[in-house]
């Protein structure tokens, strides 16, 4: 082996144990909040310790350790919530321990249950999200929306593919990158998609690589363009995605299927898994999905796209609020 390839292996040894010691340290650490807010709610439980015992203990632990951060009256009190809403350390130790502890305090400032926040907590560890990052998906719902996309999946992929291609994909799409104007043409969703790829990217999830717009393929004499067309590193194939500016129409799949024969014929290689495909409608009947794709032996899956979430109101809150009708009629006498 000549100096520069034993250069080279040493560099990335010497990286990755740079990462693996930082990944120690980072657990080691959060495992240590964890103890002393076990430590502050035992204290306060068992032999009734008041709020400005915290300052106290605060001002003594950074006396004693005067080269650590970390011991503010402020961050003692996020200790003390941490512990309160994760009291099984092995939990902790398995996983929240595995990421960094800005990010659990966007745990505890975003989320209520412990369920959403462990979800969300495996997906940083999955994706190596970063605080801001996990904030965004925190912010967009990803757990309500993540493996819900209709699909023929199960019919179409062997179970262990076809689990893991449900996951992968949503329903809704979160295009806020749009703005609040009515896009009605797929160019124009195109060109923005494109015009912000990094969010488009992150939006559609962890594997997903760009291949191209527009994309040529030549079937007999006629020559048919793909919207969009990524390769899933975790599923190993092409995904066709199509754009459409209008609601789901059933003729929409025969299309698709067509797209995805050709790229399996023409672009697959002998080692990819047969291509998926996704269509992305501005309105959609689940129903009317679920009958449109029964019958196709290509793996295809259908969603939403919206430039903003919107959440339905509890049924206890639906019949109390005015209806559209009822604030017009208010405003027109307000004005007489």
């Amino acid at each position: 082996m000549d100096y520069q390839s034993t250069l080279t292996n040493l560099k990335e040894r010497i990286a990755n144990e740079r990462l693996r010691v930082a990944l120690s340290a980072n657990a080691a650490m959060v495992l240590l909040y964890w103890d002393i807010g076990q430590t502050i709610l035992n204290r306060q439980d068992r032999q009734g310790w008041g709020a400005k015992i915290i300052d106290h203990l605060s001002e003594d632990l950074k006396e004693a350790f005067p080269e650590m951060n970390g011991f503010s009256p402020r961050n003692l009190k996020y200790m003390r919530t941490f512990a309160q809403e994760w009291p099984d350390r092995e939990i902790v130790q398995r996983t929240v321990a595995q990421i960094p502890w800005r990010s659990n305090l966007a745990l505890l400032h975003k989320l209520n249950d412990s369920e959403t926040r462990l979800w969300y907590a495996k997906q940083t560890i999955e994706n190596g999200w970063s605080k801001d990052i996990l904030a965004l998906q925190i912010e967009s719902r990803l757990h309500e929306r993540q493996g819900k996309a209709p699909n023929n999946f199960a019919l179409t992929l062997p179970p262990k593919d076809s689990d893991m291609a449900a996951q992968v994909f949503k329903d809704p799409y979160l295009f806020d990158f749009l703005g609040t104007a009515d896009t009605r043409k797929e160019r124009e969703i195109e060109q923005a998609l494109i015009d912000h790829v990094q969010k488009f990217l992150l939006e559609l999830g962890a594997g997903f690589a760009f291949v191209g717009r527009q994309v040529l393929l030549e079937v007999g004499d006629r020559d048919f363009r793909l919207d969009l067309l990524f390769y899933h590193l975790k599923l190993r194939c092409y995904v066709v995605i199509e754009l459409k500016a209008v609601p789901f129409d059933p003729g929409f799949t025969g299309t698709l299927n067509l797209y995805l024969s050709a790229v399996d014929d023409l672009l697959r290689h002998p080692d990819d898994k047969p291509t998926i495909g996704l269509l992305l409608c501005k309105s959609k009947d689940d129903l009317v999905v679920e009958y449109a794709l029964d019958g196709y032996r290509r793996p295809m899956g259908v969603a939403q796209w919206e430039s903003r979430l919107t959440q339905s109101l509890p049924d206890d809150l639906k019949g109390s609020l005015p209806t559209i009708e009822e604030i017009e009629k208010e405003l027109e006498g307000g004005d007489e």
